[in-house]
């Protein structure tokens, strides 16, 4: 599956939604959290596949 620009850039946006909610976690919590894991988690996933998409549009 081939995203298209404007899917990378949904994707980019919740990239950047789920980093602010996880630099939030980590401030209020400690870095260390189970919450602050859990979107450090996540945040790894979506940035894997943002740069697995990437890849596909610009080839």
């Amino acid at each position: 599956m081939t995203y298209s620009q404007g899917a990378l850039c949904d994707l980019l946006a919740r990239i950047n939604n789920l980093r602010q909610r996880m630099i939030t976690a980590g401030l209020q919590h400690g870095l260390n959290s189970p919450e602050t894991l859990r979107y450090s988690e996540q945040l790894d996933e979506l940035i894997l596949q943002y740069q697995l998409q990437n890849r596909q549009v610009n080839f």
